[in-house]
C-alpha cells in the first residue's frame, strides 16, 4: 500500500484538507498494527477499525480517556485487587475490569506485550499509542467488546454491512455516520492498494 496516497485521500476527504501530527501519528499507529498483527486483512476491517477511531476519539486519531472518568456508570468505581476505576480509555474506550483483564491475556498471548505489562493493574497503559491500537484490530477482530460481534460477523465474503457494524462497539450509536466514515476511508485504502500495485 501506497501510504502518501492513503494520507492525501483521508486528508482530503476525512480531514477537511488538514491533519495535524497527532492525527498522522496515530493513523499510522493503526496501520502499524494492522501490518504486524493482521497483515492482508480484508481492507473492509482496517476501514471500519479506522471509522471506529475517527469518532470514539472526535477525530483525534489518539488515545482517550473518557470524559468522567466512568463517574456515575456502573465501572465507574474502583474494583478488583487493584483497587483501579477501569473507565473508558485507548481508540476504542476500553471498559470494565474484565475488560482489562481480557485485553492483558490476548495481548500477551498474541506476543503484544510481554508478563510486565498487566492493563488491569496499571490501566492508563491502554492510553499507548500501540497498545491502544493493539487493542483496536484484535479486540474488533476477536470480538472483545461485544461477545459474538466482530468484523466477520459483517464483512465476509459479498457481505458488507458498514451500518449494522456498530454493534460491535456500542450497539447502534451514530451508526450510519460511523457508516460513511468506514466506507471514505475503505475508498482510501482501496485508491492506496491500487497506487502501489
Amino acid at each position: 500500500m501506497d501510504r502518501s496516497v492513503f494520507f492525501s485521500e483521508v486528508r482530503n476527504h476525512l480531514f477537511a484538507g488538514s491533519m495535524n501530527q497527532g492525527q498522522v501519528d496515530g493513523c499510522t499507529a493503526i496501520l502499524d498494527a494492522w501490518d504486524n498483527h493482521a497483515p492482508l486483512s480484508d481492507p473492509r476491517f482496517v476501514a471500519y477499525s479506522f471509522a471506529t477511531a475517527f469518532h470514539e476519539t472526535a477525530r483525534t486519531m489518539q488515545p482517550i480517556a473518557e470524559i468522567g472518568h466512568g463517574r456515575g456508570r456502573s465501572y465507574g468505581s474502583p474494583a478488583g485487587p487493584y483497587h483501579q476505576i477501569y473507565y473508558g480509555r485507548g481508540l476504542v474506550q476500553l471498559t470494565w475490569l474484565n475488560g482489562y483483564r481480557v485485553a492483558t491475556k490476548q495481548l500477551r498471548a498474541h506476543g503484544v506485550i510481554d508478563g510486565s505489562i498487566d492493563l488491569e493493574q496499571t490501566p492508563d497503559l491502554a492510553m499507548r499509542p500501540d497498545i491502544a491500537a493493539a487493542v483496536l484490530v484484535f479486540g474488533m477482530v476477536e470480538g472483545w467488546f461485544c461477545p459474538g460481534r466482530k468484523l466477520t460477523t459483517y464483512f465476509a465474503g459479498t457481505r458488507s454491512d458498514w451500518v449494522d457494524a456498530r454493534a460491535i462497539i456500542n450497539g447502534h450509536d451514530k451508526a450510519a455516520l460511523i457508516a460513511s466514515y468506514g466506507l471514505q476511508f475503505y475508498h482510501a485504502l482501496v485508491s492506496a492498494t491500487a497506487r502501489a500495485a
